[in-house]
């Protein structure tokens, strides 16, 4: 049990003093840019998924009868 409060208490620790946070502004501009790669790349596979879509129609419409 001692072993597990010292981790606990040495984590605490190196969360305090080791650990740099960002600021406010700092985690603001960082969230806008996970968001804006997000929905560049949602845009992306949906594009993907558009043409593929319509090749596989395609392919499938030669084996209708």
């Amino acid at each position: 049990m001692s072993k597990l409060t010292a981790y606990v208490k040495d984590s605490y620790r190196e969360l305090l003093e080791k650990v740099t946070w960002p600021t406010w502004s700092q985690l603001q501009q960082s969230t806008m840019i996970v968001l804006v790669a997000t929905l560049i790349i949602t845009g992306i596979v949906w594009v993907m998924d558009l043409g593929i879509a319509s090749l596989l129609e395609l392919v499938y419409s030669f084996f209708k009868s």
